[in-house]
């Protein structure tokens, strides 16, 4: 059966339409129409996992049965829940999950989150907070950039970045990257990649607060060379 999605907001204006057609099979379900949505329409992919499916005027569960004369919606978060961006620099704490969700896809075998905390104690001296600063516009197009290259190395990828910044306390999250893969031994390759490359391009910077002392600290790989590392080379 031929069944007609509506579409709003953010989902509309990323597929650059407002209603798209699928051919589903009879008896099909709202799982199966995601399912189906996600790898006809790649674009959309990452935001399946914060959308409801109406029907009819009525938000459907995931298995009820759809028929052809069904009016069908996939609809977005709303009141707020605006659409959450793939790379972003914030001074709210961070959720792994929000961003499983980002780059989850019914073309993904794995989904590997790296999750950077502050941690008490480091060469043996006690870190009573960290601060974190950031260049913060340069920050974001950094991440799109590593996310460019990680999607051509590794072909189907889908990434993610969220860094904070602030001042956070031990066992507070500062980073979080999820990257999506066909394959779970790509997810581990690739997630190594995205934060190594983060840390040596992305203008972030830590001070260190000590019990008797202070320190801006660098990326700690050496000699910082941004230029000699532009193309995700070692320095």
């Amino acid at each position: 059966m031929t069944i007609t999605i509506l579409l709003f907001a953010g989902l509309a204006e990323r597929a650059n339409v407002r209603k798209i057609e699928l051919t589903l099979p009879e008896q099909a379900t709202v799982r199966d129409l995601l399912q189906a949505v996600g790898e006809q329409y790649p674009a959309l992919a990452p935001l399946l996992g914060s959308c409801f499916v109406s029907i009819n005027h009525e938000y459907a569960a995931s298995d009820r049965v759809i028929s052809p004369d069904d009016e069908i919606a996939l609809l977005p978060p709303v009141s707020g829940g605006e659409e959450v961006p793939r790379f972003a620099i914030t001074r709210e704490p961070l959720s792994a999950d929000k961003l499983v969700q980002l780059v989850s896809n019914p073309h993904a075998g794995a989904v590997l989150t790296f999750v950077g905390t502050v941690r008490e104690f480091t060469h043996g001296q006690r870190t009573v907070y960290l601060s974190y600063e950031a260049y913060e516009p340069m920050a974001v197009e950094k991440m799109k950039q590593i996310a460019a290259e990680i999607e051509e190395r590794w072909p189907g990828a889908q990434v993610a970045m969220h860094h904070r910044v602030g001042d956070l306390a031990v066992e507070e999250i500062a980073v979080v990257v999820a990257v999506a893969t066909p394959h779970r031994n790509e997810s581990f390759e690739a997630g190594r990649y995205a934060i190594e490359r983060l840390k040596q391009i992305v203008p972030i910077w830590k001070k260190e607060i000590w019990e008797d002392g202070s320190e801006w600290k660098g990326h700690q790989q050496g000699p910082w060379n941004p230029l000699a590392m532009s193309e995700g080379k070692e320095a």
